[in-house]
């Protein structure tokens, strides 16, 4: 095999992984506050399916590229944002099961997407899909002709929302661990009575935490859609990638700088299937490549258990992980 080969590879399983890395921030940042939000998968549907309903409004507008960029991140932002306030009135003010309400979120998600998606009525498949090359993916996409002669065109997928995951991402770890704000919301993950105790305002954490957590998933799914697969049937396979991410969160032990290299081995295995196919003397059948594509979530377990045996608490997960607050216990 060509060096171009195992580059385009490398370089694909890298803007693969970005998808991950948006939903794992998101979710650590939520889990950081106590709140287990197994509506992951539906959120980054949604925020998918709103990010794409704008585009398709305003795709084939006079609007400068630059603000329809702008429009379908915030349209996505926003969009999954609300799904995450619906979970916050669910099990904050409400006080339901983090576990029941993450599922039936995620169900309602997945459900609500492939209906707008799949309905022509509702949304402009030509205006959306055609964003991507034009506007998103500058400005790699100006030398696109001359990285495809090159044999480098997975260099093409290196857009603007791939550099923005990896902004959020070490702007979600600095705010966690170096700022008061992060200190509060760890303190409230660990131990909710004791932080009230301090003064600290427990509900309007969670929902700050949660409302953005969802907020930054919701932006894996656009790009998912929209700048790395940029096809019409895309978000039939974006629930998966969801639960990918939940996962993706322990495999990199709730800290959001390290989803940078964690997504982009998650990107590796995940793509290693259709990468191994290709090399020659190897066969993979069809049978094996579902077995393949498992190999995220058996690291993930592997990973799991090493964290457990060393038994180091700053390698597990907030002490107060899935468990409501009743403030009349305190």
């Amino acid at each position: 095999m060509s060096w171009q080969n195992w580059l385009n590879f490398i370089i694909d399983a890298l803007t693969f992984g970005a998808t991950f890395m948006y939903g794992s921030t998101g979710e650590i940042i939520t889990e950081k506050s106590g709140h287990l939000n197994l509506g992951i998968p539906g959120i980054m549907c949604m925020g998918g399916a709103g990010g794409c309903l704008m585009l398709s409004l305003v795709g084939g507008s006079s609007l400068p590229p630059f603000l329809i960029v702008i429009l379908g991140i915030l349209a996505s932002f926003l969009t999954a944002s609300l799904m995450g306030a619906i979970y916050c009135f669910l099990t904050v003010t409400l006080r339901s099961n983090q576990n029941v309400t993450g599922l039936a979120l995620t169900t309602f998600g997945v459900g609500l997407m492939k209906v707008i998606m799949s309905n022509k009525n509702i949304i402009n498949v030509k205006n959306y899909l055609v964003i991507p090359k034009e506007y998103y993916r500058w400005p790699f996409s100006l030398i696109q002709k001359d990285l495809q002669a090159a044999d480098l065109a997975a260099m093409g997928g290196l857009g603007i929302m791939f550099f923005l995951a990896v902004a959020i991402a070490i702007i979600a770890s600095y705010v966690l661990y170096h700022t008061k704000v992060g200190l509060n919301l760890r303190a409230i993950g660990e131990n909710a009575a004791t932080a009230d105790a301090a003064g600290i305002n427990v509900s309007r954490y969670k929902y700050c935490a949660t409302i953005i957590g969802s907020g930054i998933a919701g932006l894996g799914g656009l790009y998912y859609i929209i700048d790395y697969m940029v096809s019409q049937e895309a978000y039939l396979s974006l629930e998966a990638f969801g639960w990918l991410s939940i996962a993706l969160v322990i495999f990199v032990l709730w800290r959001p700088h390290l989803t940078i290299p964690g997504s982009f081995i998650f990107g590796i295995l995940f793509s290693c299937s259709s990468f191994i196919a290709i090399i020659p003397g190897i066969t993979v059948t069809m049978a094996a490549k579902p077995l393949l594509r498992m190999l995220p979530y058996v690291v993930t377990v592997l990973v799991l258990i090493i964290s457990s045996i060393r038994n180091k608490r700053e390698n597990q997960p907030p002490a107060s992980l899935g468990v409501n607050y009743f403030r009349e216990e305190r």
